[in-house]
């Protein structure tokens, strides 16, 4: 029975490489992104002698969501593979400060604040433009908004209580309490 056991064990640890194909997915959406990004940013510099103020800044803002998506995707890539699948190696590697310190719950919190960041954006595009949207979308865009700022307040009151309710050895160095 307990050979039985270890083989089920294995196979289940084996099981997270079934992850790595949707982060090479991840890796080709992060390119074809940045093809759309090259084609809005020449977009926007060929016609920047004709934009207005407000088409300038909704030009920026929409590069900027571009941004943060790629930025999320990467945080994602590399919190998800090094979390659930396996350690980068670090030989030659100009590794991020933050790749190494980012687990479930830190991916939790920059996932979230990624998207509030993109609807927020999205919400002042909107606003920008405003006589191009009806009533009845501002109104949604606004919503889904406040819904994505509460999800992102009931996750960190969420992962403060679970904090408080660790032993101090087991919080990041960042988060356990001062010696006075």
């Amino acid at each position: 029975m307990r050979r039985v056991e270890l083989l089920l064990e294995f196979i289940l640890f084996q099981s997270r490489w079934l992850l790595a194909p949707f982060y090479i997915g991840l890796v080709v959406s992060l390119l074809l992104l940045f093809v759309h990004f090259l084609i809005e940013l020449i977009s926007f510099v060929t016609n920047i002698h004709i934009a207005s103020e407000s088409d300038v800044i909704l030009g920026v803002l929409g590069l900027v969501d571009l941004v943060l998506v790629g930025n999320l995707i990467v945080i994602v890539i590399f919190s998800g593979y090094e979390n659930f699948v396996s350690r980068f190696e670090e030989v030659g590697h100009d590794r991020p400060d933050w790749m190494t310190k980012v687990d479930f719950a830190g991916l939790k919190q920059k996932l979230i604040s990624s998207i509030v960041a993109i609807s927020a954006i999205q919400l002042l595009k909107a606003f920008m433009n405003i006589g191009s949207y009806d009533d009845k979308k501002l109104y949604w865009l606004a919503i889904i908004h406040v819904v994505f700022l509460g999800s992102m307040l009931a996750a960190a009151v969420a992962d403060r209580l679970t904090d408080k309710m660790k032993p101090a050895e087991e919080k990041p160095a960042s988060r356990r309490p001062r010696k006075s």
